[in-house]
């Protein structure tokens, strides 16, 4: 998050609180209708309304997580839904927050209400920006190492109940077929391949490949991403190919590109799989 955003916001906050005292002034003849008792109810009453919609939404969200069966299934819920679902809760919090903040007036005149419309508006703006930056720098921190203990926590084979063993790489090509190994050598796909070694039950899963972000050697946000892939060089059944991956950070800019040696092809029979 930008310090010097929140520092200037901050700033400017304080040099609105004189301008807020001056214009609650007693006896201006500007003065609207003395008794605001029906906004303050319907204000608070919207709050109220909007701080428990942002609840249902993200309990909702748990609720179901947390029904949802699968380790491959909650990894693909939580990479899918949960960013923008708590957003989306966010949203409608800050906005039942908007009208909370003004559901106790006792005293407005016209100049007043444009002081207040300014100040909601800007304080909700300031509130949204921040936790914005939370989610989308911050918060995937946490998220991909929650991912990570759901894709590599032991499956249990339908067969004899016990957790089966995940293939290496050079284990698992036995499993794939060609369409799946080139997904692989480009990047585009990871599979997973789980093995019940008792009874030979095979489970892959699917991933994706290069869209979850990394660490950005720059700014350190989890926001470095690969933007390009070019291919230099094909690999065959006798030689390796090779492989550029261009990188950009999604905050600073920062640029990098990485030179991959790709594995030479092999012609392999697929045995039994199960998506």
């Amino acid at each position: 998050m930008n310090k010097e955003f929140v520092k200037r916001a901050a700033m400017f906050l304080l040099m609105l609180l004189p301008v807020m005292a001056f214009s609650q002034g007693e006896g201006d003849p500007n003065e609207i209708a003395p008794n605001y008792d029906s906004w303050n109810s319907l204000a608070q009453n919207i709050a109220f309304l909007c701080g428990a919609i942002g609840i249902l939404i993200a309990l909702g969200y748990y609720v179901k997580l947390s029904s949802t069966k699968g380790s491959k299934d909650k990894y693909d819920f939580i990479n899918k839904y949960e960013i923008n679902t708590l957003w989306v809760a966010v949203i409608a919090i800050i906005v039942g927050g908007c009208f909370f903040a003004n559901s106790a007036i006792t005293h407005l005149t016209y100049v007043f209400i444009g002081v207040r419309i300014f100040v909601t508006g800007a304080m909700a703006l300031i509130v949204a920006v921040i936790i914005q930056n939370l989610l989308k720098f911050y918060y995937p921190f946490y998220i991909e190492k929650r991912l990570k203990l759901l894709r590599y926590q032991p499956r249990i084979s339908p067969n004899t109940g016990k957790p089966m063993k995940l293939l290496s790489e050079e284990e698992e090509d036995a499993y794939l077929d060609e369409g799946m190994q080139a997904e692989e050598n480009v990047f585009s796909v990871d599979y997973d391949v789980w093995k019940d070694e008792e009874t030979g039950y095979i489970q892959i899963e699917k991933y994706a490949g290069h869209l979850h972000a990394l660490q950005c050697p720059e700014c350190n946000y989890q926001t470095f991403k690969v933007v390009r892939e070019e291919i230099v060089k094909q690999p065959t059944e006798t030689e390796e190919g090779e492989i550029t991956k261009h990188y950009q950070c999604g905050y600073c800019g920062y640029k990098a590109k990485k030179t991959v040696i790709l594995k030479q092809q092999t012609k392999v029979e697929r045995s039994a799989a199960t998506a």
